[in-house]
This record gives C-alpha cells, sequence and structure tokens, in this order.
C-alpha cells in the first residue's frame, strides 16, 4: 500500500470552526474516522470504528447515528462511514490538535515518542484554539509529528508523505523510515533502542527460513534486528535504491 506525498485540498480554513463546538465524544468519533482512513484504502465501517472508538457496536452505531444527523458524517445501512465536507473540517482540526501537541511533549518537554500519545489524547480536548496555534508558532510551524504523520496546516491542508509498507517494499532496497505507527508502545520502544525512528535509513533483507521476518539494517550504525509482520506492517519507508 502506496501513498504519494501530495496535498490534499482542504474542505476549509480551520479558523473558521472550533472543535469546542462539540463534546469530546463527538470529537473523538470524528478523529476516528479520519486517522481510520489516514493511512488505508479500506472502508471505514461501524465494527473497525467501534473497535477504534473501544466502544460497543451498539454505541458506536448510536453515536453514527447521531453525527449523521448533524450533517457531520455520511452513513448507509450496512456500507461504509465518511467524513462530510464540514466532519471532515472538525476531524483535520482535531488531528492539528492531536500532533502539535505531541509535538510539543517530545521537543519541548522532553517526553519520548511512545509516551506521547495518551498523553494528547486528554490534553486535545482541553487546550484552546489560541494554544494550539501559539504551540504551532513555537515549534517553528512543523508538519510532521513525532511519528512521521503529517499535521494539518491551519488552513486544513495535509500533505501525505510519499511513503510505502516496508511489509511491500522489496527485500534488497535502502529505504528512508517516513512514518511509525503509534498504537504499540512497546514496538516504539523496541525500534528506538535498535536506533530506528523517522527519517532512519533502513538496508533489509531476507529474515530466517520460515520465520515471516525481515532483517533490517541501520545504514548509519551497522545494528541488525529481525523484524516480524506485525512491525513491518507498522512502518512505512520510502525506497532509495
Amino acid at each position: 500500500m502506496s501513498f504519494a506525498g501530495i496535498a490534499r485540498k482542504p474542505a476549509a480554513r480551520l479558523a473558521a470552526v472550533s472543535v469546542s463546538e462539540l463534546s469530546a465524544s463527538s470529537q473523538n468519533y470524528l478523529k476516528a474516522v479520519w486517522t481510520l482512513q489516514e493511512w488505508s484504502d479500506e472502508a471505514v465501517t461501524l465494527s473497525t470504528l467501534a473497535e477504534r472508538a473501544g466502544v460497543r457496536l451498539s454505541t458506536a452505531s448510536e453515536a453514527v447515528r447521531r453525527l449523521a444527523d448533524q450533517g457531520l458524517l455520511e452513513h448507509t445501512p450496512y456500507g461504509s462511514i465518511t467524513l462530510s465536507p464540514e466532519g471532515r473540517t472538525y476531524a483535520v482540526a482535531m488531528v492539528r490538535r492531536h500532533r502539535l501537541i505531541e509535538s510539543f511533549l517530545v521537543t519541548t518537554l522532553g517526553y519520548r515518542w511512545d509516551q506521547v500519545h495518551d498523553e494528547a489524547e486528554a490534553l486535545e480536548h482541553a487546550v484552546s484554539d489560541f494554544m494550539i496555534d501559539r504551540i504551532d508558532e513555537h515549534l517553528g510551524f512543523p508538519t510532521r509529528d513525532p511519528h512521521g504523520d503529517p499535521i494539518p496546516s491551519v488552513d486544513g491542508e495535509v500533505v501525505q508523505p510519499d511513503a510505502t509498507l516496508l511489509t511491500e517494499i522489496p527485500l534488497g532496497s535502502r529505504v528512508r523510515v517516513e512514518r511509525i505507527a503509534d498504537e504499540d508502545p512497546l514496538l516504539l520502544q523496541h525500534l528506538e533502542e535498535h536506533g530506528v525512528g523517522v527519517g532512519t535509513v533502513l538496508d533489509t533483507r531476507a529474515g530466517a527460513p520460515y520465520s515471516d521476518s525481515i532483517e533490517v539494517v541501520v545504514a548509519e550504525t551497522g545494528v541488525a534486528l529481525a523484524l516480524g509482520r506485525s512491525a513491518t506492517d507498522a512502518v512505512w519507508g520510502t525506497a532509495l535504491k
């Protein structure tokens, strides 16, 4: 699965809306729909949304119905769930909050990249739009968070890095890591311990027979480590050769 480094056209200037107009629950659902489709071609369904939100299917169904009635989601029975233009604007504003807070925690407060997700999940509902804009300015208007995910601009533009799942990049390639999924803190710790992060250049080769793994070598240090499918499915990169 590959995503080109192109800008997604913004639906509206984020400054024109305030996520504080929505409940924390609505904010979470809209952001979840966005993040589920950001790095996947798979349709967002009630079951995948419920799993991401950590709620029962019936709870997710009621939330989707309510948000659809408000014009923020589009959903047909047994069909996929998509954001309306207005819903997308709120979702991107929430994503912007989350990723700027993660960046601030790592860059300014010295958090590790495996510690920031849950903190940002809590803080993103409490901070003001003004504070988010000041954080953005303080950090020099970053375009990527500590895990390589794009940070939406204040105009709602999202520039997707040119990246492919490490699982799908041919063995024998030299790869620059562009993004690492942040759902598993232990994986982030493991990769960091071996010198693997966003921007790291890796050389890939076949792993042990029947191990369903590949071996990667950190180009700068020569450190080698084996990565199973769960790890390679969490790493996105650009083949350099």
